[in-house]
This record gives C-alpha cells, structure tokens and sequence, in this order.
C-alpha cells in the first residue's frame, strides 16, 4: 500500500495551484491530508472521485477556515474512525482513521505552539494522544500515524540545531516525540535513512525554501509489527503547493486488502 501524508494548508489553495494533477501523477493508494480548512460541503468532491479517489472522508474543525484533516483512499476501508471521542482534541478536527483488512491508517494534525495558551494546549493534546494510542494499540496493533506532528526530534531534522527556545523544538518536544517512538513504533523515513538530512517544511519568510532552511516535523510513523514491511519512505520535496511538502511511505500488504 503506498501512503501519502500532506498538511495542504489549505486544501481548496492547493487544487489552485494543481494539487489533482500532482495527485494523480502520485498516484498512492492513500493519502491522508492535513490542515484542510475547509468544510465538506464547501469543496466539489467530483474532482477526486475523477481522480480515482472514490472514498473520501472529511474531519473538519468547528471553526470554518481552521485546521481539519481528511483522507483519500482508493480502497474501500473497512471503518472510518471520525476524531477520537475526546471533546478537546476533536473540536480542531486533527485525527481520522481508516482501517483497512492489515492495517489502519490515521491522518493526525498536532497543535503548534505559537504562543503560551497554545502551547499548554499542545501538550495537553500531546499527553491525551499518546493515552488514547496506547489503548487503541490494543484492538489495532497494526497502525500508521502519519501527519504534521509539528516536532523535530533530532538536530539532523532541522537547518539550525540552535533553535532550542523554539515550539517544534523545544526540549520537552523532542523527549515526547522520543518516547512515542520508543513506545513501539517506527519513524519510517529515517528507519531507512539514518543520516539523510531532508525537511518537510520551510517558514514562507526569507526565501527558507529556495535556501532549503526548513524542518521535518511530517512522520509516518508505523507501529512495530509491520516494520518488516516497510519497503519505501521518502520525501517528496519537488510538490510545492503548500509550505510543507509530502511525505510517503509504502508497506507491503496482502492484495485484497
């Protein structure tokens, strides 16, 4: 199965700027989309029927024009997970799962920490989901989290190793992002690139792009029981329709599924 993640910023910007023919170039089985900021009813759902995405599922926050996740699948899922059942988390729409015959794929979206409410509300989410992980695990120990975290975890994943006084590198952060890994699950990309230096996101301020001074804080992290089936992670740098890029993964399932 070949996953994509991608946070839009800003989905109806990004069909704007081409995203249905770079999608269907891309051609994955599913991507997961983050930073939506459009409701269902607000987006002519044919073009990714057209493309070939004939199941499409839409978490939306309450507030319009915010935050919201969604996914596009080719194969018909077995059951759509919509949030996590925990009011503080799902009024910004950040999380939907959709399970699959060997695997479960969730499109989650961190909180950033722009400023001190923020980021206590960050960290607040950032404890209800390692919880909320660590029981679902148990029903679905076959699961792939991918989506903007919006955490560094290693001074390889961002241009300037100094910026520790920084939300999405702040030490508290990189130990969280630590522990989710080291609690049985795999950050794909650098599991087959140790030392690759490669980011996902780049600041729309002083050209950081084209000067590649960005960050990786977009993961595909698969849980433990299918890293042997990992055969593919990479980062897709050359789509350019938001401020982050893609991020895909590829792991190997029985046909039917």
């Amino acid at each position: 199965m070949k996953i994509i993640s991608y946070n839009v910023n800003g989905i109806r910007a990004a069909l704007n700027k081409g995203f249905i023919e770079w999608l269907k170039a891309a051609n994955p089985d599913v991507i997961c989309l983050q930073e939506i900021k459009a409701m269902e009813d607000q987006l002519d759902v044919n073009v990714f029927e057209e493309a070939g995405y004939t199941y499409h599922y839409w978490f939306s926050a309450q507030k319009k024009g915010y935050s919201g996740v969604a996914i596009l699948s080719k194969i018909k899922p077995n059951h759509v997970e919509f949030g996590t059942g925990i009011e503080s988390m799902d009024l910004e729409g950040r999380n939907l799962r959709a399970d699959f015959n060997d695997l479960s794929v969730m499109s989650l979206y961190l909180p950033s920490g722009t400023n001190d409410a923020r980021l206590k509300h960050k960290f607040d989410y950032m404890d209800m989901f390692q919880n909320y992980v660590n029981k679902l695990k148990e029903d679905i120990p076959n699961l792939v989290i991918c989506g903007d975290y919006n955490i560094c975890h290693e001074e390889i994943d961002i241009h300037n190793p100094k910026m520790k006084g920084v939300s999405g590198f702040l030490p508290e952060e990189r130990t969280w992002i630590g522990e989710f890994i080291d609690n049985d699950f795999i950050d794909a990309y650098r599991f087959l690139h140790p030392e690759k230096q490669e980011y996902s996101w780049w600041s729309y301020r002083a050209n950081a792009r084209a000067n590649n001074k960005g960050w990786r804080i977009d993961y595909t992290m698969v849980s433990k029981p299918l890293q042997e089936k990992i055969k593919r992670a990479v980062i897709l740098t050359d789509a350019v329709h938001s401020d982050h890029c893609p991020i895909l993964v590829e792991i190997e399932t029985n046909k039917t599924s």
